[in-house]
């Protein structure tokens, strides 16, 4: 549904996405989850992501005094860009995050640098914005396995690297649902079809680790969960498949890597097959978009995902060389 231009999706036991307006409708969103008159916030958004957070609250009938926690699964700025406004506005809330993350929502600095070098100033100011540093007090780091309440649901936090160090996924003993950040990868409801959603996952610039992301999938599984909170987006039925299909493309990733480590024009080689290997995909899962509106929505992640795979291919031969 929509609520003056910001789309909301209810799920039941009081779970409620809401759509960050990242770049496009239903590319990221972020979750308000209410028990027994306690609030919390998981995933931040950029800008606009946390002014819409805000306004829905309030179009609830909720109180900000009533938000509890405001939890960043890791502190990319899709994910953790708008915490600090968010703090700002809820005087009772804390923030939980990673202890490898703690320290850039503490001081955002950095964060802004490097944002600001990859999109520069004019579209880095369009869709994220000055970042808020938060009051050390209220952030509060939660270790592998750390719990918190809610009402009278508890939210299990377990590290989940491999798409970035400082990824941490919440399961919620009420709906026995993760929300997985981007450790269970992405699924756009664009890609829906008769056979279910289409998912693939996802790297970062910065981390990727094809070794640890498959152990962290696995260990989602491993619960037997009943659905997944994605960020990109929303809730899915969760099926042992859908992990086997997620594994399969890191595996995919790790692959072509490694295929064109020491050619010149890697990361073409790279941008090719796997754009060649989602078409491909798409069609046999059902997806009868035009091609034109297929590359739309994937290229993105296409370019991020061939600039984290050629990253972790450079961190790789410096370890391989020594020192």
């Amino acid at each position: 549904m929509s609520q003056n231009c910001i789309s909301v999706f209810q799920y039941p036991d009081a779970v409620l996405a809401v759509d960050s307006g990242l770049f496009r409708d239903r590319m990221a969103c972020c979750y308000l989850v209410e028990d027994q008159d306690e609030v919390a916030i998981i995933e931040a958004g950029g800008e606009s992501g946390a002014r819409r957070l805000l306004q829905t609250i309030d179009r609830r009938g909720l109180r900000p005094e009533q938000v509890r926690w405001v939890i960043v699964t890791h502190v990319h700025l899709d994910h953790a860009g708008g915490a600090g406004q968010l703090m700002q506005a809820l005087p009772e809330a804390t923030l939980l995050v990673h202890e490898r993350g703690a320290k850039h929502m503490t001081d955002p600095s950095k964060l802004e640098a490097g944002a600001r070098a990859v999109y520069g100033d004019e579209q880095y100011d369009a869709i994220y914005g000055s970042l808020v540093p938060i009051d050390p007090k209220r952030v509060r780091v939660m270790p592998d396995g750390g719990q918190v309440s809610l009402g009278a649901r508890e939210f299990r936090f377990i590290d989940t690297p491999g798409h970035a160090s400082h990824h941490f996924c919440v399961h919620d003993s009420r709906t026995n649902g993760w929300f997985s950040g981007d450790t269970f990868g992405l699924s756009y409801r664009e890609l829906d079809t008769q056979n279910g959603p289409f998912i693939f996952p996802t790297t970062t610039p910065i981390d990727f680790n094809p070794d640890a992301l498959r152990s962290s999938i696995e260990k989602l599984g491993s619960v037997d969960p009943d659905w997944m909170y994605l960020t990109h987006f929303g809730r899915i039925a969760y099926s042992p498949d859908l992990a086997r299909r997620l594994i399969e493309g890191v595996n995919h990733f790790e692959q072509w890597g490694l295929e064109f480590e020491n050619v010149p024009d890697r990361k073409q080689r790279i941008s090719a097959a796997m754009t060649g290997w989602l078409l491909e995909a798409v069609k046999k899962h059902g997806v009868d978009l035009p091609r034109d509106r297929l590359i739309e929505l994937l290229q993105p992640d296409v370019d991020l995902n061939t600039d984290g795979i050629d990253v972790w291919l450079r961190r790789r031969a410096k370890t391989l060389s020594g020192p």
